[in-house]
């Protein structure tokens, strides 16, 4: 299985580092000719949201990434990965690749002195350890296939529709492999 870890910015050397020793092969999508490569899946690690939607543009990568997405490419977005994947983010007017049918708020959680972790309930692999650093949350899904995944106080920090798993958190930054685990488990099960 190969995996395609988005590297404008962000923490995507830990995420290959994850799924690597899950076994999978990973590389780098760093400019357009990246995307014709073949792959199964692909991660949107956290990062700053504005400068990853500005280089996706920069580098005319947006309407590529959005196809894939749309005609069922795995998809695995962190914290500002979940904020490139809604449809819909409070007080702002302008989305990303707007694909994922649910509304966020970002750095609802507050600064970087506002950052962090917890061990908390994920749906179908139990507790896992939560990393956010000034992290979004989903204040609302919009549709009746979005599967709520994990709350942290009643906010929503993981959720799934189809293809599309999101996280608030960065589960890249602790040694738990439950989370990428289930990412590729989705994979195969896509593929049958």
């Amino acid at each position: 299985m190969k995996i395609g870890v988005l590297a404008l910015q962000g923490a995507f050397q830990e995420h290959q580092n994850m799924l690597e020793s899950l076994g999978a092969e990973t590389f780098q999508i760093r400019q357009y000719k990246d995307l014709n490569t073949k792959f199964d899946g692909l991660i949107l690690p956290g990062g700053e949201s504005t400068t990853i939607y500005k280089l996706l543009s920069e580098l005319n990568m947006l309407d590529d990434l959005r196809n894939k997405i749309q005609n069922g490419l795995p998809v695995f977005g962190t914290c500002a990965g979940l904020i490139l994947l809604s449809k819909k983010i409070k007080n702002q007017s302008t989305t990303a690749l707007s694909t994922m049918d649910i509304e966020c708020s970002r750095n609802a959680y507050g600064r970087q002195l506002g950052s962090f972790s917890v061990n908390s309930n994920f749906a179908d692999i139990g507790e896992v350890p939560m990393v956010f650093i000034r992290a979004p949350y989903i204040t609302q899904v919009n549709a009746n296939d979005v599967e709520i995944l994990a709350k942290i106080d009643g906010k929503i920090v993981a959720a799934k529709q189809k293809n599309q798993l999101v996280t608030a958190f960065h589960p890249e930054l602790t040694n738990n492999i439950k989370v990428h685990s289930y990412f590729l488990n989705n994979i195969i099960n896509m593929s049958k």
